[in-house]
């Protein structure tokens, strides 16, 4: 196409591009308030540099949506659109703002510092909630507060206080409920205090604290299925058995109760050294897909939109941050999941590749979001930013 041609094309997408709509009163999970309204623009500016060493799917194409975020993490977006990011080895939470709907952000606000590994953000009837390790707190109306040094409230401070996978990923599901994880203060072990290694939940106001799921070594990423509203999460696999033992795990929780065979048992089937005397690896639920080994893979989500293909629709994008102590480096990458009618794994292929030149990388991606229009979002606390995928078939 030459010159004329692409300005005309781009000319005319201007002109039909973007529509909004309302969001709905009634509790929604992190997908459904993604698509609680919907901007339809894309960038229009070249791909970066450091961007073209991406590898994806013919069709799409990645670019900034937002640089100089420092360790961005956890993600969760507003009916309005406004991005909140939480951090790990930062004490801040931001908001990124998209003013002019152009499919790259405008303005990154620090809402709050001096915070204890803010990792987890969720968002439920304009107040933001925010996870610390012990604790978790809330902004009330955040998006008329945010550039005023908003103030928060404690919710919730009965967490442990362990460091060691103490950083927590939290969302609400549609039973209305903030689903927290507490992650073993090990690399592997069995503790007294039953609240560890699990998925816990409680009420907006922070009563009624419970655990939902059990042997859960460590996970930072949840999701819920969009029809069956089943609870689907990634756990990180223990160290010290080698390069390609264990593999991470896909988990799907059907109901409130299961056992996913920490520490006795991992991946399904290989029984610990130290503790899988103890229980059989049949007494637990299996993951739904082995993943990577040591990949670290972290946020996930169903992809909901409608601008991707439709053999993308409701199939599973997975944020592999990436391994740390393995020889052979693996992960950095957007891995896909796709599921048959079933729920069952079908197929484990790379989406995005290409933050791992050789032994060293350049990006760590965290989590993924879906946007109202359609694009995904995804946040790396390595590069210090927010990168959007988008999908034209022009």
């Amino acid at each position: 196409m030459n010159y004329t041609n692409h300005l005309l094309a781009f000319c005319f997408a201007t002109l039909i591009a973007g529509s909004s709509c309302s969001p709905d009163a009634e509790t929604k999970t992190e997908n459904e308030q993604a698509e609680a309204t919907a901007e339809n623009n894309n960038p229009s500016e070249p791909v970066d540099e450091s961007l073209a060493k991406i590898k994806l799917p013919d069709g799409f194409k990645i670019a900034y949506y937002a640089r100089d975020v420092e360790n961005a993490r956890s993600m969760a977006i507003s009916p309005t659109g406004v991005l909140f990011v939480g951090t790990r080895s930062n004490d801040k939470v931001f908001a990124i703002v998209d003013k002019d709907k152009d499919g790259k952000a405008d303005e990154t606000i620090t809402i709050a510092t001096g915070l204890k590994s803010p990792n987890g953000v969720a968002l439920k009837d304009g107040d933001l909630y925010v996870a610390e390790i012990s604790r978790i707190l809330k902004f009330p109306d955040i998006e008329q507060n945010m550039r005023n040094n908003p103030k928060f409230e404690v919710v919730y401070d009965k967490y442990p206080s362990d460091e060691h996978h103490g950083w927590k990923y939290i969302a609400f599901g549609p039973d209305g409920k903030l689903y927290v994880p507490v992650g073993a203060p090990c690399n592997v072990c069995k503790e007294e205090n039953q609240v560890y290694s699990t998925i816990t939940r409680l009420n907006p106001d922070g009563t009624g604290m419970e655990i939902f799921a059990e042997g859960v070594r460590n996970t930072v990423g949840f999701t819920w299925h969009p029809t069956s509203k089943e609870l689907w999460f990634t756990d990180n696999g223990r160290d010290m058995l080698g390069d390609n033992i264990p593999p991470d795990e896909l988990n799907r929780a059907t109901q409130k109760g299961q056992h996913f065979g920490f520490p006795y048992c991992h991946a399904g089937e290989i029984s610990d050294s130290e503790f899988g005397k103890d229980r059989k690896c049949d007494e637990f639920v299996k993951p739904v897909q082995k993943l990577g080994p040591h990949v670290a893979s972290l946020g996930l989500k169903f992809y909901t939109g409608n601008m991707f293909p439709e053999k993308y629709k409701n199939q599973l994008i997975i944020a592999e941050h990436g391994s740390w102590n393995r020889s052979e480096p693996l992960g950095y990458r957007l891995m896909q999941v796709t599921l048959d009618g079933n729920g069952n794994a079908t197929n484990y292929t790379a989406f995005a590749e290409g933050w791992l030149e050789g032994k060293e990388a350049w990006g760590r991606p965290v989590d993924v979001m879906v946007m109202p229009d359609g694009a995904l979002l995804v946040s790396d606390d390595k590069n210090n930013a927010i990168y959007r995928i988008t999908y034209s078939n022009n």
